[in-house]
């Protein structure tokens, strides 16, 4: 049976069978295990261990073996030996690299300590990028693959979401000011489509990021043949980068992080949006709040949209890290090591937000409260000034030029607004000017939400809702 390491990447986030590892990593690995039983470590969370990231460093070096025996350029024996005694200890790596202060200098240390004679054949011909920008490569796929399966938990519940509020009339908005009548459905109808925008996106981005290099110290291949890269990538999963410097080219990460941000700002925006429909003088819908939980230290009455704020504090974070993601293209030369250190810190940081981000709107959405009878209240505010256009549109029909319905329907409007005896359409329907123009059962035909709704189908058509 192939060993783990060797295997391509299914996209799938388990790590390798439990005890399969002898000696000290042995006991590493079930500390590790330990941990992950009793804190529930998410599965995003173990993609971006030291542990995990040494497993994807074995199986690239694994896997160049493997094509250079192939290829007849090493013994097979050889691999063999590697495959059957290649073992790593994060611990001793540590010591290692202490003393030498190379990573992949002590990752190979530690690996030669295990395989002996047979271990001069690994990383033969390499850079040290070669594994490190191709194991990132495995773990940035990895964790996209990971994030598109939240990403389909959220499309679903937008989905039903927006079908079960198909009908749940409600105020749309412009500038924060009441517009005319939408429902609640079509509104989530607006954020399925954007996120079926990103799914678009990520699964174009899946063939982008899925590049691997095995072209040495400068790309030109001086001391290891083409063909080992072409091998070893397709055994990984991956394609050979068309033309890498000592690295791929961080435009492509570059790209990367910048569509996680691009996630971060949409669940940003329907987070706010929530924020906004949940403020006391709107109460439109609301998080759930659940039994037992507390809004204030000091307020008892407190529902407070906290994972609404928490997702829109999370997606500045995103942003930022995109922008540094764009710093580390421009790169000296065929390379240097200025982008090193900040992909240490962005990568699993916004692969891991990203996903809690995902997650927690999910679950936002499924459990969101829904006050129809609010929106039905908000709607009529006033009597009814956001059906102002109908009047306008009636009037102008009826042969009243358009500077004068404007005229009248405004100043109508106007004082009924922001009055608590307000009632536009009590106003509409007692001027003198518009009874020549309009009967009383015209203008309650202007009232008539429908109206503004009779279309609506073709946007549920398009999402095949």
């Amino acid at each position: 049976m192939q060993p783990w390491y060797g295997r391509p990447s299914s996209g799938k986030t388990r790590l390798p069978p439990w005890g399969s590892w002898p000696g000290t990593i042995e006991r590493l690995y079930s500390a590790t295990r330990a941990l992950i039983e009793r804190y529930t470590l998410p599965a995003m969370g173990q993609l971006w261990t030291d542990l995990y990231k040494y497993q994807t460093w074995l199986r690239v070096e694994v896997a160049v073996c493997e094509a250079q025996a192939e290829l007849g350029y090493i013994p097979s024996d050889a691999v063999e030996t590697i495959k059957a005694k290649a073992q790593f200890d994060p611990q001793r790596i540590l010591e290692i690299e202490a003393e030498v202060r190379h990573d992949v200098i002590a990752f190979l240390t530690n690996l030669n300590e295990h395989v002996g004679e047979a271990g001069r054949y690994i990383h033969l011909g390499m850079t040290s990028s070669d594994m490190l920008d191709t194991a990132l490569s495995l773990q940035l796929v990895d964790s996209l693959q990971l994030i598109m399966s939240c990403l389909e938990d959220l499309i679903q519940a937008l989905r039903y979401k927006a079908q079960k509020h198909r009908h749940t009339v409600m105020i749309g908005r412009s500038h924060g000011i009441h517009a005319e009548p939408i429902t609640f459905g079509v509104k989530l109808a607006g954020w399925l489509a954007e996120m079926l925008r990103h799914r678009e996106r990520l699964t174009q981005l899946q063939e982008h990021i899925a590049v691997g290099k095995i072209s040495g110290a400068v790309g030109t291949y001086a001391n290891i043949d083409p063909k080992v890269e072409a091998l070893a990538c397709q055994k990984l999963g991956l394609r050979p980068d068309t033309a890498s410097t000592q690295v791929i080219s961080r435009d492509i990460h570059s790209e990367f992080m910048n569509a996680l941000a691009l996630v971060a700002a949409s669940i940003e925006r329907f987070a706010v949006e929530i924020r906004n429909l949940q403020r006391t003088d709107v109460l439109e819908v609301e998080e759930f709040f659940a039994q037992g939980q507390k809004g204030s230290s000091a307020m008892p009455h407190k529902r407070n949209p906290i994972r609404s704020e928490r997702l829109t504090g999370l997606a500045r974070i995103l942003r930022s890290n995109a922008m540094a993601a764009l710093e580390n293209v421009a790169l000296w030369h065929e390379r240097d090591i200025s982008h090193s250190s900040v992909e240490r810190v962005i990568f699993p940081d916004s692969c891991i937000l990203v996903h809690f981000m995902l997650v927690e709107i999910t679950d936002l959405v499924k459990h969101l409260l829904v006050h129809p009878n609010n929106m039905q209240r908000n709607m009529t505010v006033y009597g009814g000034v956001v059906f102002s256009q109908q009047i306008l549109l009636a009037l102008v029909n009826k042969g009243m030029s358009r500077e004068d319905a404007y005229a009248i329907v405004q100043s109508c409007a106007h004082s009924a607004w922001n009055r608590e005896d307000g009632d536009f359409q009590a106003q509409i329907r007692h001027n003198e000017q518009v009874k020549q123009y309009l009967s009383t059962e015209e203008i309650a035909a202007c009232f008539d939400p429908q109206h503004h709704l009779r279309h609506l189908d073709q946007i549920y058509q398009r999402l095949c809702i």
